[in-house]
């Protein structure tokens, strides 16, 4: 019995495409992977503290990535204007949403908030270490309370990410894992 090549879909199979390469997929597991030590890890404070900055310097590459990374992770094709993320959260309410291959509006939204609430925690952390400010309630009240959204923040992405799996019929962890999504 020959064995069988398989270069084009099974009949009734759904081909698959790239739309995570991997610098937008390294960012997302890293800065899992790191927010998560930091939050759980608040001494040694050394250990924190480069945590931390180790999550600016991923973030920092990844905004540049924005402007000039592959077709999906650009912010011009996924920050939505706030009429088009509204609009989109008005089809997701009535169930009539549309199946985006990158990030939906909604989730746009999400990583945009997500990354800027991430900057404000690296550089409320990197204030509190400053000769000036060494003790400063706010900027200690500033840094646990974006830390505090970022969780919020975090938890409301788990749950859009598995609405929208279980929705559309696709696995995002997977395909944020692969860089693999459905075409259809």
């Amino acid at each position: 019995m020959a064995a069988r090549s398989i270069t084009a879909p099974e009949r009734g199979a759904t081909a698959e495409v790239r739309v995570w390469d991997v610098v937008v997929r390294v960012f997302h597991w890293s800065t899992v992977t790191l927010f998560t030590l930091a939050y759980l890890i608040e001494k040694p404070r050394d250990l924190h503290e480069a945590l931390g900055y180790t999550l600016m310097a991923i973030l920092s590459v990844r905004i540049v990535w924005g402007f000039v990374g592959t077709r999906h992770a650009r912010f011009t094709d996924f920050v939505p204007s706030p009429r088009r993320f509204m609009d989109y959260v008005r089809d997701m309410m009535a169930g009539r949403e549309r199946r985006c291959l990158g990030h939906n509006p909604a989730g746009g939204a999400m990583v945009v908030a997500l990354m800027l609430v991430l900057a404000g925690i690296g550089l409320s952390g990197w204030i509190m270490g400053l000769d000036r400010f060494w003790g400063a309630d706010w900027a200690e009240e500033l840094h646990e309370g974006l830390v505090t959204v970022a969780v919020v923040l975090v938890a409301a992405h788990v749950s859009g990410v598995v609405y929208a799996s279980l929705r559309h019929g696709e696995n995002l962890v997977r395909s944020m894992w692969t860089g693999l999504k459905s075409r259809e």
